[in-house]
């Protein structure tokens, strides 16, 4: 009987299946960052802005937060929401608890100061408008 030393890396092996991969991966980190909800967002160019898209179905304007840290526009959706209804001998409570969060990075040609934002019927749209590039400044060798 020979005995082989089989070495299980991602990157020489190709994966077998959808249930190889899923126990290969059971308990590394990305897995679980690959299972979290991802909000679903459209960017859409026009001559003059990027228009962004998110779908927040079920949130309010309240339970939103939009930032800018560097050149980075960070969405954030969180609610936490309870449901108690008392009717004669039962009690039942409903808790639910849910929250999105994209980071997208802006180009160096968007206006981050006039950034519009609105909330309608469960879909943020978010208007960039575009600026003239800024020329490169040659420095010169003294």
């Amino acid at each position: 009987m020979r005995h082989a030393i089989i070495r299980k890396d991602r990157e020489f092996y190709p994966r077998m299946s959808f249930f190889d991969d899923f126990f290969n991966r059971f308990f590394d980190n990305e897995f679980i960052e690959d299972t979290q909800r991802i909000m679903a967002v459209d960017i859409i160019e026009h001559d003059d802005k990027y228009e962004i898209q998110a779908n927040l179905p079920g949130f309010q304007k309240k339970d939103i937060k939009i930032s800018i840290n560097n050149n980075e526009l960070v969405i954030e959706a969180n609610k936490e929401e309870t449901k108690e209804e008392k009717k004669g001998s039962y009690f039942r409570c409903e808790r639910y608890k849910g929250s999105y969060r994209r980071v997208l990075t802006l180009s160096d040609q968007t206006d981050k100061e006039k950034i519009n934002a609105k909330f309608e019927d469960g879909v943020l749209t978010l208007d960039i408008l575009k600026i003239e590039p800024q020329p490169v400044k040659e420095i010169k060798i003294g």
